[in-house]
């Protein structure tokens, strides 16, 4: 961007003192006796717009407050000071002045009129703060120091409650250092001499110099004009922002994507372990915890549900696309923000470190009860293969397999806890324990994912020959519902079938012949959802317990197929549940699919062929069980889920 350059004409210097003339007249004027701040432009050279001189010699102490939650919580704090809010409520100020300046989901504003002594924080409702988190810190921290008229205690209340409330420490209220009770209640110059008289001598020496200045200036340009004219390159200080060049739209996308893998790996782990700590001490102590992973959730499947939009229109227009891109990482960044704030507390909680003996002993008491199990997932899958296809059993064929493997990684990790802790070597014991469970629970998942799809198959060949001769006798001789039919008693005659496939076949051609009949059309939507929901958990139990593999798009079909199943369920009319079922299914199958993909071309391949100690490793890694380092995956965002590296 360019700044043209404007030559002054004759009689320019006095023009340039008469302009300032009038700029000393109107400042030396007396002030208005009431004085109204609309929603006002933030101070661009720092966190804090003080327009009625409130902080005095305090301003530094505001200001290392407000750096220490920034460098510690990556929370921007920004704070205002005005005399009103302009005959509006404080909070319809605070959130004007906070869309005004385009603040975003990790920047909060305090806003103080002293006039008044009122005050208003603005946070987005995607900040990461709960409700009752905000109101903590504005009851404990803010509220009384403006009450005292102690303006640099509120800003300095609020920038330590924030912090305190995302290490999940209690709010502390600020020592009182009380200040003037109206700053700036006379306007911004004040009437009395021995202001304005400085001011207006500073003044007279600052136009002398001016006109002198004027003088000089006038006589170079005179000279200048025979010089060609040509244009400035000062790239003016406000707009250098816009001169910066976007980030390229291919980096861009391989960003979000990553944020969305990584963020997904760190909500399932974060479930996963608060799952272990609800049954170590209850789910009432757990409940702030399992708010957290909420909350994470929702951004993470809004995040998701950008993502396949961008899928889906993969040549939308560059500007649409790259501010999906950012929101999507915005939202990824907000749910780890979550996670990562409730870390230390969850921490505690747990006591992993000083409640090792008791958590290790539950630990190796559900491996030893998982065992067992995992021979029944085997042994139920082995009686199906009699009758039911290859093709029937590939989605979990090789869970028991893998279930071993896990329990098998599980066991020597709590082994080594064990040993650990025989050895006082807390840290080494709590970095074992949660491998542990860790791998544990995904040794649960695939047993009961196994178990289950025995089940299904189990249940689909006792109502097949119901179905099929019920169907066969409402449809048409010769009809297409008839031939239909006709091929899938073929194939159950054939000896091995896919039970679950031709039971599908089945009811999808009899829901052919119940227009007119709501009641048969209603029942058959219910089981039709109870079998995609059944098709959704098996592609959610295989991403989560293969997820070390599996990338992006895998993730992004599963996140809506469940949004979709979710609609399905609670959709009032048949034809909103029929079309968010057949939605859900056929995302479903494609994350299958996708993840399949993954884990086929995944750079250190799982072979069953190879070593049991190996393969257990694997294992462990194809799971995401453990991070880089081998160092367990535990509750927590990005920034803290590999926290025991620590010790």
């Amino acid at each position: 961007m360019t700044r043209l350059s404007r030559r002054y004409g004759k009689g320019a210097p006095g023009r340039a003192v008469a302009g300032a003339l009038l700029v000393l007249c109107a400042l030396l004027l007396p002030a208005p006796a009431t004085r109204a701040d609309t929603p006002l432009d933030l101070d661009a050279g720092g966190r804090i717009t003080d327009t009625v001189g409130a902080l005095g010699r305090r301003r530094a102490q505001v200001t290392t407050a407000i750096e220490r939650l920034r460098t510690t919580q990556r929370v921007q704090l920004y704070v205002t000071y005005v005399r009103d809010f302009s005959g509006r409520s404080a909070r319809a100020w605070a959130d004007a002045t906070a869309d005004r300046n385009g603040l975003g989901e990790h920047e909060v504003l305090l806003a103080v009129a002293t006039h008044g002594q009122q005050y208003a924080v603005s946070a987005d409702k995607r900040s990461g703060f709960r409700a009752d988190q905000l109101k903590a810190v504005a009851d404990t921290a803010i509220a009384p120091a403006v009450a005292q008229h102690d303006w640099a205690g509120a800003a300095i209340g609020a920038a330590d409650g924030y912090r305190a409330v995302l290490r999940g420490e209690p709010v502390r209220p600020p020592a009182i250092s009380p200040g003037s009770k109206d700053p700036g209640g006379e306007g911004l110059v004040p009437g009395h001499r021995r202001v304005w008289l400085p001011v207006a001598m500073g003044a007279g020496l600052c136009l002398l110099g001016l006109y002198l200045c004027a003088r000089r200036t006038s006589r170079r340009r005179r000279a200048e004009q025979e010089q060609p004219y040509a244009p400035a390159t000062v790239t003016p200080p406000g707009l250098a922002r816009l001169a910066q060049p976007l980030t390229p739209l291919p980096e861009l996308d391989a960003e979000a994507v990553r944020a969305l893998v990584g963020t997904d790996d760190a909500v399932r782990t974060s479930a996963e372990e608060l799952l272990f700590a609800a049954a170590q001490l209850g789910e009432e102590a757990a409940r702030p915890f399992a708010e957290a992973v909420a909350y994470a959730k929702e951004e993470l499947a809004d995040a998701f549900r950008l993502r396949q939009a961008l899928d889906d229109a993969p040549y939308e227009d560059e500007d649409i696309r790259r501010r999906t891109l950012d929101e999507i990482c915005s939202h990824c960044t907000s749910a780890n923000r979550r996670l990562d704030a409730e870390s230390e507390s969850f921490d505690r909680l747990r006591g992993l470190r000083a409640n090792a003996a008791g958590i290790l002993a539950r630990a190796e008491a559900d491996a030893q009860s998982l065992s067992p199990r995992v021979a029944t997932a085997e042994a139920a899958l082995a009686a199906l293969a009699g009758h039911c296809t290859a093709a029937a059993l590939a989605a979990v064929a090789r869970h028991p397999g893998e279930a071993r493997d896990r329990l098998s990684f599980a066991t020597a990790a709590l082994t080594e806890a064990r040993r650990a802790l025989a050895a006082d070597d807390s840290d080494g014991a709590a970095i074992s324990l949660r491998a542990g469970e860790a791998a544990l629970s995904q040794a649960r998942v695939l047993t009961l994912a196994a178990l289950r799809r025995a089940h299904e198959l189990t249940g689909a060949t006792r109502r097949l020959p119901a179905a099929l001769a019920e169907a066969e006798a409402r449809a048409p001789r010769g009809s297409p519902q008839a031939r239909a039919l006709a091929c899938a008693r073929r194939e159950v005659e054939s000896g091995r079938y896919d039970p679950r496939a031709v039971l599908r076949h089945v009811e999808e051609t009899a829901a052919a012949l119940d227009a007119g009949h709501e009641d048969r059309a209603r029942a058959r939507a219910g089981r039709a959802l109870r079998r995609v929901r059944g098709e959704v958990a098996a592609a959610r139990d295989f991403v989560t317990t293969h997820r070390g593999a599996i990338g992006c798009r895998a993730r992004t079909r599963l996140a809506e197929a469940e949004r979709h199943l979710a609609l399905a369920r609670t959709a009032g009319d048949l034809r909103t549940v029929r079309s968010e079922t057949g939605h859900a299914d056929s995302l479903a199958r494609q994350a299958r699919a996708l993840a399949e993909h993954d884990v086929g071309t995944y750079g250190t391949r799982y072979d069953p062929g190879t070593p049991p100690p190996a393969r257990a490793l694997g294992g462990a890694l194809l799971g995401g069980i453990v991070l880089a380092g081998l160092l367990p995956a535990t509750f927590g965002g990005g920034a803290t889920r590999g926290r025991l590296a620590a010790g």
